[in-house]
């Protein structure tokens, strides 16, 4: 008896060392997933990075504003709106397709930072006039410059 013991046990033991060892081998096989590659590719783009420097900048300066003011100081109120407009546009970009990657040049990069920069100053002038106000309508329509110039790029 205890010899059968021994071999259901063995057996047993086999079997387990088997499987762990099969998954361990299909754990080490790396295939990178294709949209985790085309975001790298799109990640690698200088307009990516323009758009990430930008926001890296913002939100250092956010971090020594928070040191000093509250949540409700005008500076403070203007990154916190800027932060968001980058991320759109980061969105925008991470939504290219991949093979259209070749677009997202440091051209591309730059009027989207200069949009960004214009829709701010926009919603500054916002905050101080009515929207009949002819420095804002002329922000606004420096704004739909920047924006048919990168459809132009980007459909």
């Amino acid at each position: 008896m205890s010899l059968k013991k021994f071999f259901s046990t063995a057996t047993l033991l086999l079997m387990t060392s088997y499987f762990c060892f099969s998954q361990t081998i299909n754990k080490n096989k790396t295939v990178p997933a294709p949209s985790n590659q085309a975001a790298q590719t799109i990640k690698s783009s200088p307009a990516y990075a323009e758009v990430l420097l930008r926001k890296t900048e913002r939100e250092s300066e956010l971090e020594e504003f928070l040191l000093d003011y509250t949540e409700e100081f005008p500076k403070v109120k203007e990154i916190k709106f800027e932060l968001g407009l980058l991320n759109k546009e980061i969105d925008k970009i991470l939504a290219v397709n991949a093979s259209e990657s070749g677009k997202l040049t440091l051209a591309l990069g730059k009027l989207l930072m200069r949009k960004v920069e214009l829709e701010t100053d926009s919603w500054n002038l916002r905050r101080q006039y009515n929207a009949d106000h002819p420095e804002v309508k002329r922000a606004k329509r420096k704004i739909e410059i920047f924006e048919r110039a990168i459809k132009e790029i980007l459909p």
